[in-house]
């Protein structure tokens, strides 16, 4: 990319976003900034105030020189995004909001009102890469150079369109480079620390969230073997593998499963209890004891609604996958099926393993694309 472009960068407000317009102008394009707005209900409280974001996005568009437009996309939002919060919520999965606003609301509709400003690419603050393979003829969606930060799990939606007209330039770098250059050209927010959470939750105690726009239906909490240990406040509000919030620490040993030698299978006397399953039919959350315990372990998943980078599904092959952020890539087996489904099998089991979570595909640095996991087993 030599020429001279029109640029359409999408400023959060955070540092990545800020390097990502200069490393653009830098380099002699044309740049513009879009702030987005993607939420309006209560987002100057404490929490989540995009209207600080927004002062400091403005702030960099000043110190850089260029133009920043103030785009609200709350509509889009709402409808596209969290709507199907919601609704994956309220059917016991725990979705991941962020991979799906990256699809329907950074790079479709924000990639759409660039294109009507006369952009001919956009770029964002993400930690991923993208290149064009000249074999395939084809866009490849790459980790970003910085392991620690990589993105590519939250992009995996992305198409052969979008990543045609998609920039990552602090996909090139690591982190504290980023921060260096920050600081080095002076920019506002060279120290503002990293966002953390989604967007319209921010900060906030989750639960207290959700409980504004989900019925809770309390029920009864039971170990592996049936027996009543607690009580939950409604199943959408847990998710697998939850360790805080069961209110049912100290519970004396005689509750535990014993295993042959008399040791409390899964931990101790007072091992930590985790989520392990939600029978939705009988409105029951099932707890176990100890990280480590069978059920909270799988060798295999199933996965639909997939979509993958190279327009077309994989033949079955050994890959590597996540089925959450922050883990390491784990060897599997492909076995991809019709209509958008696939199964993986893993060679070492994957720990919590949770409906409504992005199954992420990887062929090394490359991430081929994923699906919604629908379901997992032993």
């Amino acid at each position: 990319m030599s020429s001279k472009q029109r640029i359409v960068v999408g400023l959060s407000g955070g540092v990545d976003s800020a390097v990502t317009a200069y490393l653009l102008k830098q380099q002699g394009h044309e740049v513009v900034g879009i702030f987005m707005k993607n939420w309006e209900d209560d987002d100057d409280d404490e929490y989540c105030s995009s209207r600080q974001d927004f002062l400091d996005a403005a702030s960099v568009a000043d110190v850089l020189g260029i133009e920043i437009e103030h785009v609200n996309f709350a509509a889009e939002y709402k409808d596209r995004v969290f709507a199907e919060f919601l609704r994956e919520y309220q059917a016991g999965r725990t979705p991941n909001p962020d991979v799906l606003c990256n699809a329907e609301i950074k790079f479709k509709a924000f990639l759409d009102h660039a294109m009507r400003l006369g952009a001919e690419k956009i770029a964002t603050g993400h930690y991923a890469r993208v290149r064009f393979n000249e074999a395939t003829q084809r866009h490849e969606l790459l980790k970003g150079l910085d392991p620690a930060k990589d993105q590519s799990y939250f992009l995996h939606r992305l198409s052969q369109a979008q990543l045609a007209k998609t920039l990552f330039p602090v996909g090139e770098l690591r982190k504290t480079e980023v921060r260096r250059i920050a600081d080095e050209i002076g920019l506002p927010n060279a120290k503002k620390k990293d966002s953390t959470g989604i967007c319209f939750i921010g900060e906030r105690p989750f639960r207290e969230f959700l409980n504004r726009y989900l019925a809770n239906q309390p029920g009864v909490i039971e170990d592996e073997r049936g027996r009543r240990i607690g009580e939950h406040v409604g199943l959408s509000f847990y998710t697998l593998g939850q360790r805080q919030g069961l209110g049912i620490g100290g519970l004396k040993e005689r509750h535990l499963k014993r295993g042959a030698n008399g040791v409390a299978r899964g931990g101790g006397d007072h091992a930590p209890w985790f989520v392990a399953r939600k029978d939705l039919e009988r409105n029951v959350l099932v707890a176990v004891q100890g990280h480590d315990h069978p059920l909270l372990l799988s060798h295999a998943l199933h996965a639909d609604d997939a979509s993958w980078v190279a327009g077309e599904a994989p033949g079955a092959a050994r890959i590597a996958a996540k089925t959450r952020y922050r883990q390491a890539d784990s060897a599997c087996e492909l076995a991809p099926g019709a209509n958008g489904v696939f199964s993986l099998r893993f060679d070492e089991p994957q720990w919590a393993v949770t409906p409504g979570q992005s199954a992420v595909l990887y062929d090394g640095e490359v991430c081929l694309g994923g699906g919604v996991i629908a379901s997992a087993a032993a």
